[in-house]
């Protein structure tokens, strides 16, 4: 079976269901946030692009977006610290006038095994993929809670999606920090769905496998690599970041109001164990 290309995926696979909702993506320069902002945008949102490092990439992302006569910025921070993430929360306030969607997607690996991983690179891991979902979490549950439904606009008074992995419940030898962050992910998503879904606040995750972008290009590059991967698939192709990208808009839409606390799996099916397919 060849692998999918990705120029004969279906077009127009966005259908405006968050028409005058409003969004911030988090980590969204490239990759899966650049294509759920995209996603967002396509589906009717106004969308503030947060991003680190990459100042032209989140440009060209903010212009495509106005190009679909969207609303759209970039905002620069660091989504482990603190007060920049307080920053980053008060100036989408400023831009957009109320926030509907919270995409907490910033994340990194700084792979080594374990005899040989520092503490800052365990740490550095922790910080950006799970404290800085927290923190980006907790700004927009308390925005929420200020705003209330807004009527006409959405029936849920606020809509997180935690962007994860396949490794929140698959080992990953030599990414322990990795792993460990994905897991903490898992645990602090439902509690924090348990914890405010009374106040009609709806936070759920996407929890990606294989995915084509550029922080994984070797897998899909390289002919033996890309062969070996797909023994772990058993969908027999790569990703694309509009995959994951519907599965976010959907999450965010009323189309799921009644799904709380869950994880979506966008993985070709490697969380099925494909090793056990023949008999273990």
């Amino acid at each position: 079976m060849t692998q999918t290309d990705p120029a004969r995926l279906p077009e127009n696979r966005f259908h405006p269901m968050l028409t005058g909702q409003t969004a911030l993506v988090t980590g969204a320069s490239s990759g899966i946030g650049r294509a759920a902002a995209l996603g967002l945008a396509r589906a009717g949102a106004d969308v503030v692009v947060n991003y680190r490092r990459k100042a032209d990439a989140a440009k060209e992302i903010v212009d495509e977006i106005r190009s679909l006569g969207r609303r759209a910025e970039a905002i620069q921070a660091d989504v482990s610290v603190e007060a920049e993430v307080k920053r980053l929360f008060g100036e989408t306030g400023e831009i957009l006038g109320s926030l509907d969607i919270l995409v907490s997607n910033a994340g990194l690996q700084r792979d080594a095994p374990v005899h040989e991983m520092s503490l800052d690179e365990w740490q550095k891991v922790i910080d950006v993929n799970l404290t800085g979902q927290f923190l980006c979490c907790r700004e927009a549950i308390r925005i929420f809670r200020r705003q209330g439904v807004r009527q006409g606009i959405s029936v849920a008074a606020g809509k997180i999606v935690c962007i994860s992995s396949v490794h929140d419940i698959i080992p990953w030898a030599g990414r322990v920090n990795y792993a460990a962050s994905k897991g903490g992910i898992l645990m602090m998503m439902k509690s924090l769905a348990q914890e405010v879904a009374p106040e009609r606040i709806r936070v759920n995750a996407v929890s990606p496998g294989a995915i084509r972008t550029p922080i994984n290009r070797e897998s899909w590059e390289d002919e033996q690599a890309h062969a070996s991967l797909m023994d772990l698939i058993p969908y027999k192709r790569i990703g694309e970041p509009d995959d994951v990208a519907q599965a976010v808009v959907w999450l965010a839409s009323d189309a799921a109001d009644y799904v709380s606390g869950s994880t979506l799996y966008v993985d070709g099916g490697m969380t099925l164990y494909p090793g056990f397919a023949s008999g273990g």
